[in-house]
């Protein structure tokens, strides 16, 4: 028997940017790494979801460049492994998927490939399991199979399956079609005549989805191919060929091959799911009280009903209003009513083009050897508060336009300025001159947190002339 012939292979895509969902979700942070509902981010669940080793292989995660420290480092939190592969640039489902199915024929061309979303929500991963386990046969005779959810109600939002005949010995049909998301009059008709939720899911043998896109998209087939074989190595990811992937048609997976395919199968599955899309959704998926409010953080609410509100700091308070979002962030407040909750992806779309900072970025960002968080800024400064997790360590640098003093408040700090090297200890500081080549690193078992204060004419991002790095940035 072949290997991995029983199993099957997780492949988790880990792309977007969630601006629904703002300010929670931002491309400094995109929502699949947050917790928005208990206490692990929706990417680890769908992680956990797929590492029983009697049905999955080692999962891969195929995600963009700028979060690969923030999925592995949420991938080590819930002591999971995983192949990850960096998209260079994002080229949509279709060319993601297409080198899944590459790397999928390379443990053997028939392993059976589950596609799943990094931002999805499923309740019951017992009930998941299972519904893998009935796809898996369908999917083993040469069927691209997806979960087709049972509709709990006439959504707007996801797209729809008319399932068509039953496939022989399985609990699977058919597609007869595939429809866009419909008006409310179209969805609830839908559901009258036995249609199911698209969600996005797919289960196919490796050698078939590449037949179909060699069939109906051979130019994103062969990008997908060449990025792969060329791909390099750069510490614990494989990272994709620019020149060859950039080559990619950018279009779904849905359009490229699955609204065309003869081989298309549905499985009907009924455990709770939802694919988050906005705060209107998140609502819908949160334990609520019974007023039906979905509170979480430093809230108070009085005569409010059917509302969302989320505070990570300041107290925020809601009186007298109903079906309502509010999220507030240290650097950002929204306000919006909760049918309308979709509409915050113009309100990004609108600050970007106003290029305003606050659309894309946290006051705190993340790095791959910890985080640093926006105290203040001014005319000729800046404050910063940085956490550096154990053996972390910056890159060797220096600054044209700004000098720095460096405040430790918790751990040890090894510092290097130009030839010295001194550690540091809680109260203690050191001075960075303009110009100087320094480099700070946690030599110890806690994290190390400073706060560092810029003084100069320039204190942006991009005045970090990188001389060494062990992250390869």
């Amino acid at each position: 028997m072949s290997e991995g012939s029983n199993h099957i292979l997780p492949v988790i895509m880990c792309g977007g940017s969630g601006t629904r969902l703002w300010p929670a979700s931002r491309d400094s942070m995109p929502k699949q790494f947050i917790n928005l509902l208990g206490e692990h981010s929706t990417f680890q669940t769908a992680v956990e979801r797929v590492t029983s080793p009697d049905l999955f292989l080692r999962p891969a995660i195929v995600s963009s460049n700028d979060v690969r420290f923030i999925a592995a480092e949420q991938l080590a939190q819930i002591g999971a492994k995983a192949d990850i592969i960096l998209e260079p640039i994002q080229r949509d489902s279709a060319a993601a998927i297409a080198v899944a199915a590459c790397h999928a024929a390379r443990i053997h061309p028939e392993t059976v490939v589950l596609v799943i979303a990094a931002d999805h929500v499923i309740d019951d991963p017992a009930a998941f399991a299972a519904s893998c386990r009935a796809a898996f046969e369908p999917a083993r005779q040469g069927y691209i199979m997806t979960l087709g959810v049972v509709p709990q109600y006439p959504a707007t939002s996801y797209g729809y399956i008319q399932p068509g005949k039953a496939l022989k010995g399985t609990e699977a049909f058919r597609v007869d079609r595939f429809v866009e998301k419909p008006n409310s009059e179209t969805a609830q008709s839908y559901i009258d005549q036995g249609f199911l939720w698209n969600s996005g899911n797919f289960m196919f043998r490796a050698d078939v989805m590449l037949e179909e896109l060699e069939r109906f998209q051979p130019d994103i087939l062969a990008a997908a191919r060449q990025a792969l074989e060329s791909a390099a190595t750069d510490l614990d990811f494989v990272r994709l060929n620019e020149e060859a992937f950039k080559r990619a048609p950018k279009t779904s997976i849905d359009y490229a091959v699955m609204e065309r395919t003869e081989r298309a199968g549905v499985l009907p599955v009924s455990f709770s799911w939802s694919d988050i899309g906005s705060w209107g959704a998140l609502w819908d998926a949160s334990p609520r009280d019974e007023a039906g409010n979905a509170l979480r953080g430093n809230v108070e609410v009085v005569e409010a009903r059917n509302s969302l509100v989320h505070s990570d700091d300041i107290l925020t308070t809601v009186v007298g209003i109903d079906d309502i979002v509010v999220v507030a962030k240290p650097d950002a407040v929204l306000v919006t009513s909760r049918n309308r909750s979709e509409m915050v992806k113009e309100l990004v779309v609108s600050m970007r083009a106003k290029q305003r900072p606050e659309a894309s970025e946290h006051i705190r960002m993340y790095r791959p050897w910890g985080w640093y968080q926006r105290i203040d800024r001014g005319d000729r400064f800046q404050v910063k508060r940085i956490m550096v997790q154990p053996g972390g360590r910056l890159s060797l640098q220096k600054h044209h336009h700004r000098a720095e003093h460096w405040v430790v408040v918790r751990g040890t700090a090894e510092v290097v300025v130009n030839q010295d090297v001194v550690m540091l200890h809680e109260n203690e500081s050191v001075y960075i001159p303009i110009g100087a080549v320094h480099r700070l690193t946690n030599p110890g078992r806690i994290p190390l947190e400073l706060i560092e204060v810029q003084v100069g004419s320039y204190t942006g991002e991009d005045d970090i002339i990188r001389v060494e790095d062990v992250y390869g940035r």
